[in-house]
């Protein structure tokens, strides 16, 4: 439960920021959905909603998703299905329901970087850049390395690079929180696996070869050099040693799907 003092909306970004930047009781409320999981008192809660961030813009590079844009229209947008194959898709249709996705938003599944979130796991599989209001565009995975700080996250950028990538999670019931989540890249070079919900935030593994794609002993090798450097932790759904097993196995599958060209893209 939380309790607001005042509940502003925002004219512009500057104006947004600068009221986020008087104290740590000032808050982005986004689609107000994970906030209200916690206990605070609110001073100010800043809605964004008039500043048209709620859009996916495609250009010839890529795609500018704004901070506003729900799970659901990630779910459902065509181009990001063209460029991505089902990626998206299977990272947020285990979450809750089609009505939370209506009202959950992009920013604030990113922006908070948590260790369960499935949206950070598929970003981190693409080549991805946050739009920060003050710091700019940086790279997705040195932004899920840094600590929470109080600027805004305006948009996410990614790339359409040609990579296919498979998505694979697993959960203890449909729409509880995943006890791993697991993004398996194919690119021009060579593999690389993103596993998040260790249950801390996701990371990239890339320094890891695969050769042999085809092979099932291949594809194993590749799993458990993985698992072994990945650091998993325990908690309420699962340990570490179960972690560590769970990771092979959705290696496994995603690496059999990118390499029988199935749904993955």
């Amino acid at each position: 439960m939380y309790t607001i003092r005042n509940y502003v909306m925002a004219d512009s970004l500057e104006q947004a920021y600068e009221w986020k930047q008087k104290g740590r009781n000032n808050v982005i409320i986004g689609g107000n959905l994970w906030l209200k999981m916690g206990h605070r008192a609110i001073q100010n809660a800043i809605d964004l909603s008039r500043l048209g961030l709620d859009q996916i813009e495609e250009d010839a590079e890529g795609f500018r998703i704004g901070c506003m844009v729900t799970l659901r229209q990630l779910e459902v947008h065509e181009g990001l299905r063209q460029a991505f194959g089902s990626l998206f898709q299977e990272a947020v249709r285990h979450i809750v329901g089609v009505q939370f996705r209506n009202l959950a938003s992009v920013g604030g599944s990113i922006f908070p970087r948590f260790g369960f979130s499935d949206v950070l796991t598929a970003f981190l599989a693409c080549d991805s850049y946050v739009e920060l209001y003050h710091g700019g565009r940086i790279p997705i995975w040195e932004f899920a390395e840094m600590p929470l700080d109080n600027d805004i996250l305006t948009h996410i950028y990614v790339k359409k690079d040609g990579r296919r990538v498979c998505y694979q999670s697993y959960r203890l019931t449909e729409t509880d929180f995943p006890v791993l989540t697991c993004a398996v890249v194919r690119k021009a070079d060579g593999f690389e696996t993103v596993l998040g919900a260790r249950p801390k935030r996701a990371v990239c593994i890339s320094d890891v070869e695969l050769k042999a794609p085809e092979k099932e002993e291949a594809r194993e090798d590749y799993a458990q050099q993985v698992a072994a450097r990945t650091e998993f932790g325990s908690n309420m759904r699962g340990s570490a040693a179960y972690r560590a097993e769970l990771a092979k196995v959705l290696i496994g599958r995603a690496l059999l799907e990118l390499t029988e060209d199935k749904t993955c893209r």
